[in-house]
This record gives C-alpha cells, structure tokens and sequence, in this order.
C-alpha cells in the first residue's frame, strides 16, 4: 500500500488533492513515493530536482548505515587471520598446513558468495538484506567463540566454523550493489569508494582489536574474539532496520553477467585483479600468522598496519589513474609489489625484522593502489573495445568475486611452501612470477593500441 508522496523524511499534501496533483503533473519525476516497509518508488537519482531536494539526505543515509555493516562484514570475515596465530597459546595442536586452511577457507567462501548476494539485493531489497546478511554473521562470531574454548574441537569441525566467517566476505558485493542503486553517476565513485575503504578497514579493526581483547591475566581467552562484535553486529542490523531503505528501481539484470562472460576481457581483467586485491585478502590473512612464525618475539598487535595501509590506499590508485591512466598504475603497482616480495625474502634470509614489516607494508600500499586503478581500468577499457555498459557492470561483479579467490591462494601457497620446503621463500618467489606476468598481461593487452591513446 502506497504512502503519501514526500521527499526525503518530509510529508507532502495528502494523495488526491488539488496541490498535490498539481504537484505531482509539474514534476513527475521528482515525486518519491514511499510503501510499508521503506520502499521507495520512482528512485532516480540522475533527477537533479529529486537530488537536490531530499534525495541526497537518503543517500547518504543509506551509504553511512552500509559502511557500519560491511565493515562488520569484513571484521567476520578477517577473524579468523587473527586468531589463528593464537590458536597454540590457548592449548591447540596444529600444523602449520591446518593453521593455513583455516585462514584460507573464509576466503574461499567468501568469494564465492559474492555473486549471489549482489543478486539478493534487487531480489529482498537493500535495507532487508542488510539486515539479514548483518545478523548472519552472528553465525561465525557466535560458532568461533565456542569452538575456540576446547582445543579438542577436531580439526574438520573447526574448517567448517572457519567456513562461515565467509558470510562476511560476501556482504562486500551486496553492499556495493545497493549502494549504487542509489548515486548518480557523478557521484557514484565517490560513494562507492567510501563504501570499500570503510569495508575494508574492517579487517584492520580485527586485527587491532583482537589481541588487546584477549589477554587475559590467566592467558588468552580466544572466545571473547567473536563474544566481542555481537553487539555491534546487533547494532548494525538496527540501524540498517531504522535508516535504511528499499529501492523497487533496484532491478537484478542477469543478462549483464551473460554479456560480461563472453567477452575475453572481464576474465584479463579478473585475472589482473587477483593479483591487485586477491593479494590484499590473502597478504591480509596470512600476515599475522607469518608475522607470529617467523618473528615470535614481535607483538602481534602490529599485524592491523597490513591491512590499514592497503585499505586507506585504495582511492589514491583511482585518483592517480585518473591522471595517467589505470594501466600505467596497475604495471607500477606491480612493479612495487614484486619489489616489496623481493625485500620480504632477504629480511627472511638476514632475519630482519624492521625489513620484513616494512617490504610487507610497500607490498600492502600497492596492492590497495592497484586494486583502485584496476576498478577504474574497467569501463574505460569496455568502451574503448566496443562493449556495453551491462557488459562493464557484469565485469565489476565477475572480477570482484574472481579476485577474492586469491584470498584462497595465497595462504595455500604459503602452506605448500612450508610443508615441502620448510620455508616461506619459495611461495613468496612464485608469487613474484604471477606479478611479472600479470604486468606483462596488463601491458600487452591495455598499453598499446587504441587502449593506450584512450590512457585506459
């Protein structure tokens, strides 16, 4: 059932009246009706009447509410990268393959997820599924701070528990796809890169906080890592319930994601981006653990700087590819990260730490970069080669979800490496390898020709 028209919070005159039809004939496309349920009708944020006169008050309003739960999102979904490394002081018997698995499921998981939830928020609405996809989560917080008190939990158990810290991996798909429901396209970046940057500061907040929560005058008490964000994830499901809204302009276009898998680029780009942001995701899981490994006597609450450096950098890579070009950043990005590896493998030969942390951090600084010039690369690079705009859209989705996947890799690699070499220095050589590739990929396809006169 349909409530009066208004605009923003505000009431207009009641439906069927003089004024109000007059109103509503001069300018149609500026009347926002609302439903039960906060569903808004007729949502066009390129109007610049219904813009300028409560429609950017509802966006904002929506974009901050989705920042406070996909930065819980990302704090589940990084829980696990934390507690790990804590695992054996709280009385755990593992190997360092299991203690790898355990850190990489949720990413796993978590890109997988991806495309189904972007698909659930035309499907419930955006402020329905917020709610749902925040309470979620109450499912690997609550599920950790159980398993985690008896180190007879069996392994199997404990993957499983993992496993569901992906939840949160998810929400980052939804969140973007319901927020830009919302912007015009002028304003769409922006929004959109407030929303990942406050995302990803989620997995810098876990790794901040955790440490400090858990040290108890007995030793560690691992459960209170999840018992922690219960009520802040209860807290977020209220304000996404209370702020949020509904859009019926929301429509899923499924045949976008068709249009994006038949053409060669969204899987060169994908295959760039696992390098850019599956590094971030797998660098950020792995680091604590890598950091208690080989440098016990560090604490490891500095862990959080990874991920904080690599998160706050991410809108500096779409600034500067604005200026000269997404792939000129992309190949330097991966430029500096080879060179940030290369600094990790000596620091590990001379065992230095102050090397080590810092070759980590230029490592996390170009990955965030590169995941920002990545993102801007790919419009430019649809329209210079002919595709549509669902075909760009579709990539955005495909290559997110693809390049989480490195979350998954990254960390299995470093078990391989351990496992069969007893040293992290081999894994940290083949992803060097997979840089320089995907530089040269990058070059090849985007640096010459029509894509490099049109600086994509």
């Amino acid at each position: 059932m349909s409530t009066p028209t208004t605009r923003d919070d505000q009431t207009a005159a009641p439906s069927g009246t003089a004024s109000s039809a007059a109103a509503e004939t001069a300018a149609p496309t500026s009347a926002i009706q609302r439903h039960t349920g906060r569903w808004i009708e007729n949502w066009d944020p390129e109007d610049s009447t219904l813009w300028h006169d409560g429609g950017k008050r509802i966006a904002r309003r929506n974009l901050i509410a989705s920042i406070f739960a996909e930065f819980l999102g990302f704090a589940a979904w990084a829980l696990w990268s934390i507690v790990v490394p804590q695992l054996p002081a709280a009385g755990f018997t593992l190997s360092v393959d299991q203690m790898f698995w355990l850190i990489a499921v949720p990413s796993l998981v978590g890109a997988t997820l991806r495309i189904p939830y972007t698909f659930a928020v035309p499907v419930f609405g955006g402020r329905n599924w917020t709610i749902v996809s925040a309470l979620l989560l109450l499912l690997p917080v609550g599920a950790l701070a159980i398993v985690v008190q008896n180190p007879q939990t069996p392994f199997m158990v404990m993957v499983g528990v993992a496993a569901l810290a992906g939840l949160g991996g998810g929400n980052f798909a939804s969140s973007m796809a319901n927020i830009s429901f919302f912007y015009p396209e002028k304003e769409k970046g922006a929004a959109l890169g407030w929303n990942a940057a406050g995302g990803n500061l989620g997995t810098a907040a876990v790794q901040l906080v955790v440490p400090l929560v858990i040290v108890t005058a007995a030793g560690v008490s691992l459960e209170r890592a999840g018992l922690i964000f219960i009520p802040f994830i209860l807290l977020a499901a209220f304000l996404a319930w209370r702020y949020m809204d509904n859009l019926t302009t929301a429509k899923a276009d499924p045949r976008s994601f068709g249009v994006a898998v038949r053409d060669r680029h969204t899987w060169i780009i994908s295959f760039i981006y696992i390098g850019t942001f599956g590094s971030f995701i797998g660098f950020s899981g792995a680091f604590p653990t890598l950091l208690k490994g080989q440098f016990p006597e560090m604490t490891l609450s500095i862990a959080f700087m990874g991920a904080l450096v690599g998160s706050v950098s991410r809108p500096l890579g779409g600034i500067l590819s604005d200026k000269i070009g997404g792939v000129r950043v992309t190949i330097a990005a991966f430029a500096v990260m080879t060179i940030g590896t290369l600094g990790a493998i000596y620091a590990l030969g001379t065992h230095s730490f102050p090397l080590f942390f810092g070759s980590f951090l230029l490592l996390f600084v170009a990955t965030g970069i590169g995941n920002g010039s990545v993102y801007r690369m790919i419009p430019a690079v649809f329209r210079v080669s002919g595709g549509t705009l669902k075909a760009a859209a579709g990539c955005i989705g495909i290559a997110g979800a693809v390049g989480a996947f490195g979350g998954f890799l990254i960390p299995r690699g470093f078990a391989m490496s351990t496992t069969v070499y007893g040293s992290l220095v081999p894994a940290l050589y083949v992803f060097i390898g997979a840089y320089v590739v995907m530089a040269a990929v990058t070059w090849f396809v985007y640096g010459r020709g029509a894509m490099a006169e049109a600086r994509v």
